[in-house]
């Protein structure tokens, strides 16, 4: 895969990442709440993986910055360190037992305060995270610091102080444009992220990551968490497994039976 190409001056770059539990290890929710019980050890979310690469090739040759910007429980740093050892050379961490609970709406206010006091030239997110799936925030997140959002982002390029994006729609890709500052949400393969070296991980136990709390940005308590979200998940339940289906035999007359079942499950 091509590198990014990028012809401008420096910039000041932030990468919204989040920490996820390990996918591949069983983890429990809370009985009260249904809130996920999140573990002291904690992986970078893998779409994120590729935004913090955009962000990375963007910046080489040049004395651009990569800060990476986070709501979430800082445990260990695990997943903070992942992304810190590819190359990211500090991390803004908003680490608050208050903040659980909160919705993708909160999530975006208090991302973008932090973001506000970064003053980045560049917001890089993925599309969403794997554990929530809203799909959203980024696109509020521009909204809140009004600025453009340019999204699904397939091809990034940087010159002239513009970025370009080819945006991914459901029959190509189109085009796009802006003037600095900017915020871009990257799909999962717009580059192949990079494994970081012995020498990132070792560097990454040292690069700064501070941890404000919701207080810190001006937050009062009814203005975070599952009171200030608009939303109560009522129960949790298993997925209904899937039952077997009905075998038809053909003897040279099964389309009607199709056509039977459609129309009896108003298809047709």
């Amino acid at each position: 895969m091509e590198p990014l190409s990028h012809m401008g001056s420096d910039m000041k770059i932030a990468v919204c990442v989040k920490q996820i539990p390990d996918p591949n290890t069983p983890y429990a929710l809370d009985p009260e709440t249904h809130f996920v019980e999140r573990p002291q050890d904690q992986v970078l979310d893998d779409t994120d993986r590729y935004g913090v690469e955009v962000a990375l090739q963007l910046a080489e040759g040049t004395e651009s910055t990569v800060t990476l910007v986070s709501m979430c429980p800082a445990g260990n740093l695990q997943g903070v360190r992942q992304a810190l050892a590819m190359g990211a050379h500090r991390a803004v961490i908003v680490n608050d037992p208050a903040l659980r609970g909160s919705a993708a709406l909160v999530t975006a206010k208090v991302l973008a305060a932090v973001l506000r006091k970064e003053e980045p030239d560049l917001v890089i997110a993925g599309t969403e995270s794997t554990d929530g799936y809203t799909g959203v925030v980024p696109q509020q997140l521009a909204e809140l610091l009004g600025i453009p959002s340019l999204t699904f982002a397939r091809k990034v390029s940087h010159a002239d102080d513009k970025i370009r994006i080819e945006r991914l729609t459901a029959n190509g890709y189109e085009v796009v444009e802006s003037s600095l500052p900017v915020l871009i949400s990257v799909t999962s393969g717009v580059v192949e992220p990079r494994y970081p070296t012995f020498k990132g991980i070792m560097a990454a136990k040292t690069k700064p990551v501070e941890q404000p709390t919701a207080a810190d940005l001006g937050f009062g308590p009814d203005q975070v968490g599952p009171g200030a979200s608009a939303q109560e998940i009522v129960g949790v339940r298993a997925a209904p497994e899937r039952t077997a289906g009905r075998k038809v035999v053909d003897e040279g007359e099964a389309h009607l039976e199709i056509v039977k079942l459609l129309e009896q499950v108003k298809v047709i």
